[in-house]
């Protein structure tokens, strides 16, 4: 498996493990009474701090697969994988830096540290494709 492939995969299943996280955060309320089974907001806001983390992180998961998966997907299709494999693992490494960062706090320092893994992340998808369309 080419270092596309599993930070394709790797993104996927991040994704995956979030809408779970999420999932039980939600299950844990309605076992403890806290909340009805029908009665939650899409946004996460009523689920304290952690659980509003979690959907907001399940959400940048979500909203960023697409673009990444696509790019990733046609250098695998194209057999052009050598460009996106020397930053793929970077690449998938920073999605999970920045999602446990958000995980863990929401202090301006914290966003600030998310958002340059966040940056450096789409730094890299910017490379792909315009090493992918030949413009580099």
């Amino acid at each position: 498996m080419t270092p596309t492939a599993v930070a394709l995969l790797g993104f996927a299943a991040w994704t995956v493990l979030m809408v779970m996280l999420l999932g039980f955060t939600r299950t844990g309320l309605v076992f403890s009474g806290r909340k009805k089974s029908n009665d939650f907001r899409a946004s996460g806001e009523d689920l304290g701090s952690f659980g509003y983390r979690v959907t907001r992180v399940h959400a940048n998961c979500y909203e960023n697969l697409p673009a990444a998966a696509t790019v990733m997907l046609y250098a695998i299709a194209t057999n052009q994988t050598a460009i996106t494999d020397p930053f793929a693992l970077a690449f998938i490494a920073l999605r999970l830096a920045q999602s446990v960062t958000h995980l863990l706090s929401t202090a301006q320092p914290m966003v600030m540290i998310r958002f340059s893994f966040y940056i450096a992340q789409n730094a890299i998808l910017i490379y792909w494709v315009l090493s992918l369309a030949h413009l580099l």
